[in-house]
């Protein structure tokens, strides 16, 4: 299954599982959407007791953050995977198998006749309580307050999916969010955890 010691291709549907991708057990995080991928070194390398795999569909960010993470080591405990995440976690992450799945500044397609587009909705969060092991958190930001209205009404129409504070962290998640914090940006902040059923 692995393609190289950071990337791994995928064979027919069915749960991957997590010890044969890192060659070890230990808890499993999971951001989709990964860019520049500044998330995934910093954590992979400030946290070496925990697996980090990401998911990226943009082939542009897709080469960009693997380049950055190549430079970076690329730290044992990181995966990564070009696809498309909702078909990913669908047709290959098991029940219950995650800690924490992390989605910072998805594209918020802002246009009306764009939003069916939009990453965060329905069949996302149906596919997080499933992947989500009982007590494992679902971490989301976003800088666009239309589309975090529109996070927070789906969010509040599963409420097996229990809030939390956010808790403050004063480094940049992402390339985008120091770029906004530089703008003066706000970013909407969701952080829920699964209790199980």
């Amino acid at each position: 299954m692995t393609r190289s010691s950071l990337e791994i291709t995928l064979g027919p549907p069915g749960p991957l599982d997590w010890r044969e991708v890192f060659g070890r057990s230990a808890p499993v995080e999971m951001e989709l959407g990964f860019g520049k991928a500044r998330f995934l070194i910093r954590e992979s390398l400030a946290r070496p007791e925990v697996d980090f795999f990401g998911v990226e569909l943009s082939r542009k960010w897709y080469r960009e953050g693997k380049r950055r993470m190549e430079k970076a080591g690329p730290p044992p405990n990181l995966r990564v995977l070009h696809a498309e995440a909702v078909d990913f976690l669908t047709r290959f992450v098991g029940e219950d198998s995650l800690r924490v799945l992390h989605i910072y500044y998805p594209d918020p397609w802002p246009k009306k006749r764009h939003r069916k587009r939009r990453f965060v909705g329905e069949a996302l969060l149906i596919q997080a309580e499933r992947v989500l092991e009982p007590g494992g958190e679902l971490r989301i930001v976003t800088d666009h307050g239309e589309y975090a209205d529109c996070i927070a009404e789906d969010l509040s129409r599963r409420p097996v999916l229990r809030e939390l504070p956010w808790e403050q962290d004063d480094e940049a998640l992402t390339h985008f969010e120091a770029k906004y914090r530089i703008q003066g940006r706000l970013s909407h902040r969701f952080r829920r955890i699964w209790e199980g059923p």
